[in-house]
This record gives structure tokens, C-alpha cells and sequence, in this order.
């Protein structure tokens, strides 16, 4: 058995779901901005992503499901996932996200599993609070460390994929590192780099 650990956000989704969301409320290129500076290492993961979901606060629920139900799949992902899964690996996703994202995309690309946070919600509005065990920069590695050893899997049959700086913990942990249409920070710690937006290209960089 191998694992394959991919992020969600311009890695498997191709966008940023917090954007989706702040486009709803007419704030889409203020978040984006944050969302910048922290993908780039240039501000704390934590407090960029408190920061950002605290914008959505009074964001109706109902649509923010609706929103994250049809979100874009990258060019490539439903490939991916399923071809991988045919050579053995257990596919699964870890974002700095929302559940309310990787939820349905898991059902609906057959993902193994999805880690992600959780948006706070109370009398059908988004109430700008947030928690969940993805939300810091160490948390990614944290968490592949712990799935790792209940799967029995060491980092030489561990392949992990990503775009930001959330994503330069959890690649400490895996022999195959892919910088996926990445930030600077992270092409630094890969031994892949695609440039393309199309996952399969993953497909012809990997051994088995």
C-alpha cells in the first residue's frame, strides 16, 4: 500500500474556496490578497486564515454549501485520483479549507479520505469563526506523521502534492514531493515541479 496526500485549494480544486465564497459577498479581491501573502510564507498561516474567514461572517449557510457543491475540479484530478488508486496508493486530502468543500468532492471523485476545518455557523449564518486540526502551519506534517503510522506507510512510499506554504510541513515527511503551479517557498523543498495546470502530469513523473 502507498498514500498519496494531495491539498485541495489550486491543488485538486482548481481555485480557492474561500474565494468562491468571498465573491459572494463582494469582498473576493480583499481575501484574495490575504490569501497571497499566507501562500506565499509571507504571513502566519493561523492568522491569515482567521482573518479570512472572519470577512465571511453573516454569509447565509444554505449558500455557502451550495457554493462549495459545485466547486471546479483542477484539470486532470478525477484522472489522477483514479489512476493512482489503480496502482495501489490511497488517495487523500488535506486542506487548510472547509469541509463543506472536500466533503462533497471526496463523494463525488473517490477520494479515500478528506482532513479539513470546519466553518462555524449559527442561525443559518456564518458567524466569522472557524476551528479544526488543519488550521496552522505545522499542521499538515502533524497529521501525515499520524496517518502514516496507523497505515503502517514510511515516507518512501509516501507521495504528497501542493501549491502553498501550508503545504512545506507536511512535505518533510514524503521521498516524493511535487510543487504543483506552486508558490516559491515550496518549489524550494520539492524534488517534482509541475508548471502546468494538469494533474496527470503527475502520473509520468512518479515510479509505480
Amino acid at each position: 500500500m502507498k498514500l498519496a496526500v494531495f491539498d485541495f485549494d489550486s491543488t485538486l480544486m482548481d481555485g480557492e474556496t474561500i474565494d468562491f465564497l468571498a465573491h459572494e459577498l463582494g469582498i473576493k479581491e480583499k481575501v484574495a490578497r490575504i490569501t497571497e501573502e499566507a501562500m506565499s510564507g509571507r504571513l502566519d498561516f493561523f492568522e491569515s486564515l482567521t482573518t479570512r474567514v472572519a470577512l465571511l461572517k453573516g454569509l447565509p449557510y444554505k449558500k455557502a454549501v451550495e457554493i462549495c457543491a459545485s466547486l471546479p475540479p483542477m484539470p486532470g484530478a478525477p484522472e489522477t485520483i483514479k489512476e493512482l488508486q489503480n496502482r495501489g496508493y490511497k488517495v487523500i486530502c488535506f486542506s487548510g479549507g472547509f469541509r463543506i468543500g472536500t466533503t462533497p468532492f471526496k463523494e463525488k471523485y473517490g477520494l479515500d479520505a478528506e482532513f479539513s476545518n470546519i466553518l462555524h455557523h449559527k442561525n443559518g449564518e456564518l458567524t466569522g469563526l472557524i476551528g479544526g486540526e488543519m488550521m496552522f502551519g505545522f499542521s499538515k506534517g502533524d497529521l501525515l506523521q499520524r496517518v502514516q503510522a496507523l497505515m503502517g506507510i514510511t515516507s518512501k512510499d509516501t507521495l504528497v502534492v501542493g501549491d502553498g506554504a501550508n503545504d512545506v510541513s507536511m512535505f518533510k515527511y514524503a521521498d516524493t514531493k511535487v510543487a504543483f503551479c506552486a508558490h516559491a517557498i515550496l518549489k524550494k523543498e520539492a524534488n517534482i515541479i509541475i508548471d502546468t495546470k494538469d494533474l496527470t502530469q503527475i502520473l509520468n513523473e512518479i515510479k509505480g
